[in-house]
């Protein structure tokens, strides 16, 4: 007895043409969030450059405690700070990245690109 009908497609094939769909309906959209996602991410290291400049070096206060006066949301931003230098430098890996040094008598500015 032979089992008439259309063919069967395996699992493992379907489940391939499956991600492949939802990969190819992802990607537009993707293209449509992230340029304001990476504005964002901009304006949040240069933010956080600016505030944690002017709190470790005019202030004095440890790095680490000048994330407590991060907005809300500001957790993806990482700060480093280069004492030599007297800068800070603001990281939401891996899209954006700003560095504010300090100059005394001036305060903190943006470090041009």
């Amino acid at each position: 007895m032979t089992r008439s009908g259309p063919p069967q497609v395996p699992r493992r094939v379907a489940k391939r043409w499956l991600a492949l769909a939802i990969l190819v309906a992802a990607l537009p959209a993707l293209a449509w969030f992230w340029r304001p996602l990476s504005a964002q991410a901009q304006a949040g290291a240069a933010y956080g450059a600016r505030l944690g400049c002017s709190c470790h070096f005019v202030a004095g206060r440890p790095l680490d405690q000048c994330r407590d006066d991060f907005m809300p949301g500001m957790s993806l931003v990482m700060l480093s700070a280069d004492d030599e230098e007297k800068s800070v430098t603001a990281r939401v890996f891996p899209v954006a990245s700003e560095t504010a040094r300090f100059r005394k008598g001036q305060g903190c500015a943006f470090v041009p690109r």
